[in-house]
């Protein structure tokens, strides 16, 4: 029991703290697709939770979010805000956790090599979410994948690589201690 209570609070709080960063976002003139830090978030509860837990807690997110809280980006929320220009990122989100958190938990010991391979798998679930939006974004705005993929991708890589090593860093950390205390 326990364990259960655990598993349900970790989840709960990592939706709840994707929750509490998501609707902080810097919007660029160029693009309607905002700067926020829930891929950060979303790194970090595939390191905390896994790969299967990371993505219940998005889920939690998107289903909070698609009841009219005001979650998502800029403090909006509603069915409209995921059926808009942004609703492929926000449904690539669970695609993204899930391909971060099968690697890391696959490749979870504390090695040069591993933490390779975490990397890549947050950069191949980032593409993954990157693809899911910009086919959405291009649908959307009636422009092509290139035009979309130049204004709802491109534009974000470098923000995303800091994100991406910064996940890795505090992921890491957190998950060693965590484990020390016995939660995970």
């Amino acid at each position: 029991m326990k364990n259960k209570t655990y598993k349900i609070t970790k989840i709960a709080l990592m939706a709840a703290l994707l929750c509490i960063v998501s609707p902080f976002a810097i919007t660029f003139p160029f693009s309607p697709v905002p700067v926020s830090l829930a891929t950060l978030m979303l790194y970090l509860s595939a390191y905390i939770l896994g790969r299967r837990d990371a993505v219940i807690s998005c889920g939690i997110y998107l289903l909070i979010g698609l009841v009219g809280l005001p979650v998502f980006s800029g403090f909006t929320g509603g069915i409209g805000k995921v059926l808009g220009p942004t609703g492929g990122y926000m449904i690539g989100y669970l695609f993204l956790t899930y391909i971060s958190g099968w690697l890391i938990e696959k490749w979870s010991q504390n090695t040069m090599q591993n933490y390779i391979m975490q990397v890549l798998g947050m950069i191949l679930g980032t593409a993954v979410c990157y693809l899911f939006g910009s086919i959405w974004l291009a649908y959307q705005s009636k422009m092509n994948l290139t035009a979309a993929f130049s204004v709802g991708a491109i534009p974000f890589i470098p923000g995303d690589v800091v994100k991406i090593a910064a996940a890795l860093l505090i992921g890491i950390n957190v998950r060693k201690r965590l484990i020390k205390a016995g939660v995970l």
